[in-house]
């Protein structure tokens, strides 16, 4: 008879949205309090949770980590041994761009002045930028990255497409990293989207921020230590620059932090992700590795192997 596989949930919602399976043993457990008993073949740790949270796993027998997120700085030192490490790509990526491409369209066409003007009960109806004919730096060329190009398309702007190494694909030339200071001062618009990790911590330094031109728009959807934020706040505060950041550093930002009243500043609270077409789309994942498990076939979405790996 074929050992049951024992799938570790976080909570009643996924719970219940998966409902019962042949063969598969729901567990709830969200990484707090006593740990149950026994292997557990996938557990699935609670969404945003830090990579700390997962210390509660030393000494358990854990095959499978499939995280809700795609980042995954800071997860490898508290993998378990024997265990692998996948992320949700393919379930934040639309979110996400569509966030990015909101911000672009609001920070370009002066959505928040108008938001503003409107409590106020003041009519302005000064010309602002458009997206259209902008010229865009994707920094980052991942699954979000691919996914805010094909948005922006249907807006007419032109794109420039960065990696971390230079290579061509049947749209064209996707420049790699090492290009990066000579393409910021062409372009109006700068995107980044790059996982974090020691080559991207603090990319968008000071002397990133210098090379790009006058009243260019950053956009940040990657990680607030991506950026280095005593740059932002002096680029932003001379009026030089405008940004749009869902992510910040420190996070949440606090209540006193000059960012918060800087003109020329949008911020979203590290929402890329969080939409309604995020839990959809886990419980869809979930069941696809359930599925490769039972087949004995390899996970989807691995980032991350511990000192063995489910094969060994």
């Amino acid at each position: 008879m074929t050992a049951l596989l024992r799938v570790c949930l976080p909570d009643k919602r996924l719970l219940e949205a998966l409902e019962p399976m042949d063969g598969v043993e729901f567990i709830l457990w969200d990484l707090s309090g006593p740990a149950p008993e026994g292997r557990l073949d996938l557990l699935v740790p609670v969404y945003m949770s830090k990579p700390q949270t997962l210390a509660a796993l030393a000494g358990i027998d854990v095959g499978l980590v499939q995280s809700q997120s795609i980042g995954y700085d800071g997860v490898g030192p508290y993998l378990p041994e024997g265990s692998v490490f996948a992320n949700a790509a393919g379930v934040h990526e639309p979110s996400t761009a569509e966030l990015a491409l909101g911000m672009m369209i609001a920070s370009q066409r002066g959505i928040p002045d108008f938001v503003r003007s409107q409590a106020a009960e003041t009519w302005d109806n000064s010309q602002r930028p458009s997206l259209a004919d902008r010229r865009v730096l994707l920094v980052g060329y991942g699954g979000v990255g691919k996914a805010i190009e094909a948005r922006l398309l249907p807006f007419e702007a032109e794109i420039t497409r960065m990696a971390s190494r230079a290579r061509e694909d049947e749209a064209g030339i996707i420049h790699g990293i090492d290009a990066l200071h000579e393409q910021l001062p062409l372009h109006e618009i700068v995107v980044v989207s790059v996982p974090l990790s020691e080559q991207t911590e603090r990319l968008i330094d000071a002397e990133f921020l210098a090379a790009m031109p006058d009243g260019a728009l950053l956009v940040n959807v990657a990680r607030g230590a991506v950026a280095d934020t005593d740059a932002l706040v002096a680029e932003t505060s001379s009026g030089r620059l405008r940004v749009a950041l869902d992510v910040t550093d420190p996070e949440p930002l606090p209540p006193d932090h000059p960012l918060w009243s800087t003109p020329g500043v949008l911020i979203t609270p590290h929402v890329g992700g969080a939409s309604s077409a995020m839990f959809p789309r886990v419980v869809r994942l979930i069941k696809k590795q359930i599925g490769l498990l039972r087949e004995g076939e390899e996970p989807a979405n691995v980032v991350l192997e511990g000192p063995s790996s489910l094969s060994s």
